[in-house]
């Protein structure tokens, strides 16, 4: 078998068992067994993103210039580390230092996964496949995270922190994983890192190019949305009678419908043009908040799963946008300063909307958060087009 092929099913792998979040159908009522309240439980998930924030563009920076493998050794070490610190304690101090342990391993995954993916292709001369071969990888990884929805509501039925101990297991597994992965040689810096190189590439991605700026910018904001909107689910299936014994099913159930979406993407983009793609995608995550927030009802859960088909669908197709633009030497730290603007966008606004949450209504907060997203995606939108040839 060719090593590129088999770096493709590696990279499988690893997207299969980085999500495959255990603890993510119970985890908003797992905090709040340990009393904490929604604006709380968004700071320690804001926390968490401003920790990769720190690191988040030296660390693709330093995938670039000592290699995408070693990065995803350390991430998920730090990984691992992080879920055995939650198995060992349970109060609001404790997660606050898992969750930035696990934001400093996310920061050193960030960028170099899907950059070292586009670089094995690139080097195979198969770098046509990569918008496909995305998709796939997102599909796995969000059908990864269904079927562990409903492991991990049963094993929350044991015990609350049930869940955490396996997240801890299976990460484990990740790092020898890590290690074997083949490393593309042909287009690594010949450089020493320095904040200079760094502030150079980001000057580059967010200044001199704006065809890149306006690319990074929009999915960005359209990452955001879609990492806000997977922290209000829980609550909103609580507000509207669902049952928790069926959060698991309906997490299970979201979850496909991004990896169905993610599988078609490129078909997506290819029957009716990025452009096209890109305003559909954007306005239903956006304006699907809105709609949430004037409908509190069971039916309303039908807004929810198209959200998340058109997640699956932006995802891959705003990657590769990117990365289509990006040089290979540098390609992991411009996907790091796109996962930078995400974590900055949701570090701002997730405590605003939990306070607005805790102190207004879970449905005004998601108003809110509509209008928000809408007003940004449609800025980002505007200058996409403008910067984009047409299809």
């Amino acid at each position: 078998m060719p090593t590129w092929k088999q770096n493709l099913y590696k990279l499988y792998y690893l997207k299969i068992v980085s999500w495959f979040l255990l603890f993510m159908p119970v985890v908003v009522i797992f905090f709040q067994s340990h009393g904490l309240s929604l604006k709380e439980i968004f700071i320690l998930q804001s926390v968490y993103s401003l920790s990769i924030v720190l690191l988040e563009i030296p660390s693709g920076y330093l995938a670039d210039l000592l290699g995408r493998k070693n990065s995803l050794v350390i991430g998920n070490i730090f990984g691992f580390i992080g879920f055995t610190i939650y198995i060992f304690t349970g109060d609001f101090t404790g997660f606050l230092m898992a969750e930035v342990v696990m934001g400093f391993g996310m920061s050193m995954i960030s960028g170099a996964d899907s950059a070292i993916l586009y670089d094995t292709l690139l080097e195979a001369n198969q770098e046509k496949r990569y918008l496909k071969e995305e998709g796939i990888i997102t599909g796995l990884g969000n059908y990864s995270e269904a079927i562990a929805g409903i492991l991990g509501g049963l094993l929350a039925g044991l015990s609350i922190k049930a869940p955490f101990i396996g997240q801890a297991a299976i990460t484990l597994t990740a790092i020898p994983v890590s290690l074997w992965l083949y490393e593309p040689v042909v287009h690594r810096i010949k450089a020493k890192a320095s904040m200079t190189e760094i502030w150079g590439i980001v000057r580059y991605c967010l200044v001199d190019n704006r065809q890149m700026k306006w690319n990074i910018i929009l999915s960005s904001i359209t990452g955001a949305s879609t990492l806000t909107m997977a922290w209000f689910a829980q609550p909103y299936f609580e507000k509207v009678g669902v049952p928790l014994a069926a959060f698991g099913i309906l997490w299970t159930i979201l979850n496909f419908s991004v990896g169905f979406s993610a599988f078609a993407a490129h078909r997506v983009e290819a029957r009716f043009g990025l452009r096209k793609t890109v305003i559909a995608t954007t306005l239903i995550l956006s304006v699907t908040y809105i709609l949430l927030g004037l409908f509190p009802s069971l039916w309303a859960l039908s807004f929810l799963l198209i959200f998340y088909l058109a997640r699956g669908v932006a995802t891959p197709v705003f990657k590769n946008s990117i990365n289509k633009i990006s040089p290979s030497e540098s390609r992991a730290t411009v996907l790091s300063v796109r996962n930078f603007i995400i974590r900055i966008v949701f570090g701002i606004v997730g405590p605003l909307f939990g306070w607005l949450a805790d102190r207004f209504g879970l449905m005004e907060a998601l108003i809110v958060a509509g209008v928000t997203f809408t007003i940004l995606q449609s800025v980002a939108v505007i200058n996409f087009l403008k910067t984009n040839k047409p299809d």
